[in-house]
């Protein structure tokens, strides 16, 4: 199993980005998958979550951030709209699939003027 994360930059305030998360070794539709975020000394945070029952965002993001999944390409998105300064860290995608969880190796997201 493996998860590659893409799609993370610097972005002004107010801007948008969409972080992908390339999974291989399984297929995302048999997963539960989430997109975590982490910044220096503090601990990693649920941001966005899909499984088979729907989908859920935390309280800082919702309404500004969704999770999608594309089982063509077996990839999970990340869609970050009206970012904030605050949203600044490294995201990662994680995946629980057979009783064990994967994480990848994270992307930087910068939001600043």
């Amino acid at each position: 199993v493996e998860l590659v994360e893409s799609g993370g930059g610097l972005v002004q305030p107010g801007g948008s980005l969409r972080l992908s998360c390339a999974a291989s070794g399984f297929t995302v539709s048999r997963a539960a998958l989430s997109w975590y975020r982490q910044t220096p000394g503090k601990e990693r945070e649920l941001v966005a979550r899909i499984t088979r029952a729907g989908t859920t965002t935390n309280n800082d993001t919702s309404g500004r951030f969704s999770i999608s999944r594309d089982i063509a390409t077996n990839t999970v998105y990340l869609q970050m709209n009206s970012l904030k300064p605050e949203d600044t860290a490294k995201y990662y995608c994680n995946a629980d699939y057979q009783w064990l969880t994967y994480w990848g190796q994270g992307t930087q997201v910068t939001v600043s003027s």
